[in-house]
């Protein structure tokens, strides 16, 4: 009897620990991706030559499960260097495969490859990669879904099927063009000649040849939207006519979910959305426009696609649809203070810092910088946080942080507050617009409670920016307008269920609050993701130190080695 019982013993110990592997297991994935360039004609027949990745536009998308890893070997076919980012994956303790050119890596050079191991952890939902070099990501871009892991479910009724919808910047000439000619000039480049919903123009820009998205449903089922803002410069409002949304997600993070006529979405923000197709069968317009709060505005132009009931042959009304207008600031605020964190079992425990350790209160700005080479003028556009215009070095941040012997490639004295203090969101004028350049990072140590403060401020067009942070996802736990005032600001703080992002927009004249713990060792870019100021210089980088552990330390670089710096 007693070699039964621990028969029986042993026997339930092993359907336990296969059980838990059957729970844990998580898979590996290969992806190639061949980056080339491709013709694409679009807007009444305008035909140019267009860097993608394996031919098409937008690129392939990636599709695993929570935890899984995966590894991407990225062929440069292309003219000139690129790198590839994961925008939201935290990457642990591996800034290696983090992909921002000449901050955790140099550029995969014409007729070489890289490739990328991508290691997931807790986000869930959807993501997406884009080129972070240059303004190649306009078209080398692509979604990352991530689906529950074996044996996890929806915090919600599984939907019927899902859709990717990518909302897109479309120019006439080629990205790389525009931006090099801007910067040898010093001036703006140019807004976007129209916009595209997944490659397509759709029927609003008086060109025959333009085709729609069409997105095709069954009555009476349920869809889930994972809508990417992959736009260079514009945050869009989203709307499907006579047709609800409910968010449940934002940045691979569930929220709690709400319905509205509309999203609003800044560039570099996915959100999961879920729409009923429970109305008369037909075709409905789903539709997508620019918002903006700047003095230097997009194209005021709305792009459509169609959500197309199956076997429907009605017609298409525009009247039906109801976006808000371009400017209609209390639109996309109203839209934004509606995102809650979901205290759901699929996102990871709440862990809001309560007491800080570090705090950096940034003043986000548009500046200029004087050049002598530029033909019209005597300065160039520049942008900058607290004042430091970032100047990009020709070997990445993280090798010479992770070696140490090699010097001279950045400083660690990021200013932790405006250098001068004024009235941010007044009138300006008179006072002086000069940015200092430098490459100037901020050190934390390893599992510090960070509190950063974002504050707009009216130089140059003014406006709101969506900032960006690698590494990590935040808690956005404040935000306000005027300027921050560290007393009284932060009684109004959300420390219950602020929402779990990687990209915030700080709204114009205004200010928001985030916190995380740095619990992830390496060298990581914030950024605005409007291209136009992350390339004028409104960059930083964080860089957390090793904790005491190899489990808190950055892993080793690649055995097979990084993409060789220029000139080394």
């Amino acid at each position: 009897m007693g070699l039964l019982k621990q028969d029986l013993v042993l026997w339930l110990l092993g359907v336990l620990f296969l059980s838990t592997l059957l729970l844990c297991r998580a898979d590996v994935h290969y992806y190639e991706f061949f980056v080339r360039e491709t013709n694409f004609t679009s807007l009444c027949n305008t035909t140019k030559s267009m860097l993608v990745v394996n031919g098409s536009y937008p690129g392939p998308e990636i599709r695993v499960h929570r935890k899984d890893t995966v590894y991407v070997n990225v062929h440069n076919q292309g003219n000139y260097g690129l790198t590839i980012h994961w925008h939201g994956v935290k990457q642990p303790r591996n800034p290696w495969s983090d992909g921002p050119e000449f901050v955790t890596q140099c550029p995969i050079q014409p007729g070489t490859n890289f490739t990328y191991e991508v290691i997931l952890s807790d986000e869930i939902g959807t993501l997406w990669w884009h080129a972070h070099s240059d303004w190649t990501r306009g078209s080398v871009h692509g979604a990352f879904v991530i689906l529950p892991a074996e044996n996890e479910t929806y915090p919600f009724p599984t939907p019927d099927a899902d859709q990717t919808i990518i909302l897109q910047s479309w120019y006439n000439r080629d990205y790389k063009e525009i931006i090099d000619e801007a910067t040898s000039n010093g001036t703006a480049a140019p807004a976007s000649d129209a916009y595209a919903i997944n490659g397509h123009l759709g029927d609003t820009y008086a060109c025959a040849n333009e085709t729609l998205f069409r997105m095709q449903v069954d009555y009476q089922k349920t869809y889930l939207l994972r809508i990417i803002n992959a736009a260079m410069n514009e945050p869009k409002f989203f709307a499907i006519a006579n047709h609800s949304l409910t968010v449940v997600a934002q940045d691979a993070s569930y929220v709690q979910s709400f319905t509205n006529d509309y999203i609003f979405i800044s560039p570099g923000q996915t959100m999961d959305v879920l729409v009923f197709a429970n109305q008369n069968m037909g075709q409905y317009y789903m539709a997508t426009r620019p918002f903006s709060d700047s003095g230097a505005p997009p194209r005021n132009n709305i792009t459509r696609g169609v959500f197309q009931y199956t076997s429907s042959v009605g017609g298409l009304n525009a009247s039906l649809i109801t976006l808000p207008a371009m400017t209609d600031s209390d639109a996309a605020a109203n839209f934004t203070r509606r995102i809650k964190n979901s205290n759901v079992t699929q996102n990871p425990p709440m862990k809001v810092p309560k007491h800080i350790d570090r705090r950096v209160y940034i003043a986000i700005a548009t500046n200029i910088l004087p050049c002598d080479n530029c033909p019209n003028q005597d300065f160039r556009f520049a942008a900058s946080l607290n004042n430091v215009s970032f100047d990009f070095p020709q070997i990445d941040i993280l090798q010479a942080y992770y070696n140490r012997s090699i010097r001279g490639v950045f400083t660690k004295d990021f200013p932790l507050q405006p250098p001068v203090f004024y009235n941010f969101t007044g009138d300006l004028a008179g006072l002086n617009r000069v940015a200092n350049p430098g490459t100037k990072a901020v050190v934390l140590n390893y599992g510090e409670a960070v509190e950063i403060v974002l504050q707009t401020t009216n130089f140059g067009a003014g406006g709101g920016h969506p900032i960006h942070l690698h590494g990590f996802s935040f808690y956005w736990v404040g935000t306000g307008s005027g300027n921050f005032n560290n007393v009284t600001d932060p009684r109004s703080y959300n420390l219950v269920d602020p929402p779990l992002i990687n990209t915030v927009h700080v709204p114009v004249e205004g200010w928001v609050a985030v916190r995380f713990y740095a619990n992830n060792p390496g060298v990581w870019f914030m950024h605005c993701h409007y291209e136009r100021h992350s390339s004028w210089g409104m960059d930083t980088v964080f860089i957390v130190k090793n904790g005491t552990t190899v489990e808190t330390s950055i892993l080793p670089p690649p055995a097979s080695g990084m993409p060789r710096c220029p000139g080394t």
